[in-house]
């Protein structure tokens, strides 16, 4: 071969496809969305912060108001517990797609491809935010269905539902490092039914921590479901002035617990993928 051949050979073989990191993010949560539309999942988004609603509402309604709970209604009282137990659902998905993901092999062929490491992940992240925003915005539906109203500026109404979302976004990133961890649908969707089930009972979501025996009213208040509450409550505010003031005294501590699921769960998934990959 001549030195005058040679060149372009060399030019064939050095040349890479260049990887287009936002359309492979696309893609792949295109990929994830879609499927659940077509085949109905996302009517499971839909239903289920409807379910809790019926579910608290229904029984506890009339005994919580003959005990008090110092708010105008019960719905405008435990409003929180049902965005804090869709965010929950939708991070409970979470955790099984990750897992699924997994155990049938699909993360080990995204690592063979010319693809960041993280971009699976973002993906999953992003079509979980579309399940969570779905059902957030049922649950705003049906409890505004049962009364509950918001109470307070236009700047109140937009930080209670960007702080169910911030919310919801801890909760999916934490479960899908758990989903990826564990590697197993099913025990990682038993896993996480019982946390959201035990905090939320055991919290000021249903009824307020006075009513609760004096040894467990410390862990009541100061548990990560309590402190969502108590910031959701202040944003959307009641008529009788008992919802607390949003103040950063009382918003820090929920917005601390967020913060703090989030960074930790960005470190446990930025060092996951580094390793797999």
């Amino acid at each position: 071969m001549t030195a005058g051949t040679a060149a372009p050979a060399v030019w064939l073989t050095s040349a890479r496809a260049t990887p287009d990191t936002l359309r492979q993010w696309w893609v792949l949560t295109i990929r994830l969305i879609v499927p659940a539309i077509t085949t109905g999942e996302i009517i499971t988004a839909v239903l289920a912060p409807i379910t809790f609603t019926i579910s608290f509402y229904i029984p506890l309604n009339r005994v919580m108001s003959f005990a008090g709970t110092g708010f105008s209604s019960y719905a405008q009282f435990m409003t929180p517990i049902v965005m804090l137990q869709a965010a929950a659902f939708t991070a409970i998905s979470a955790a099984f797609r990750a897992a699924t993901d997994m155990v049938s092999g699909l993360d080990r062929r995204f690592d063979a491809m010319p693809m960041h490491p993280l971009i699976p992940t973002a993906a999953r992240m992003a079509a979980n935010l579309f399940r969570m925003l779905v059902g957030l915005a049922s649950a705003v539906v049906s409890v505004y269905v049962i009364g509950f109203r918001f109470h307070g500026p236009a700047s109140h109404t937009v930080g209670f539902l960007l702080f169910a979302t911030l919310i919801g976004i801890a909760f999916s990133i934490g479960a899908d490092v758990i989903g990826t961890v564990t590697k197993s649908p099913e025990a990682t969707t038993q896993m996480l039914v019982l946390p959201p089930l035990i905090l939320g009972m055991l919290s000021t979501g249903l009824a307020p921590a006075s009513q609760f025996p004096h040894w467990v009213q410390a862990f009541v208040r100061n548990q990560p479901v309590s402190q969502f509450a108590y910031g959701l409550r202040a944003l959307g505010g009641d008529t009788r002035g008992n919802a607390g003031e949003v103040t950063w005294s009382l918003m820090t501590p929920p917005l601390l617990w967020a913060a703090a699921i989030i960074v930790f769960s960005l470190i446990c998934t930025v060092r996951l993928n580094m390793k797999r990959s």
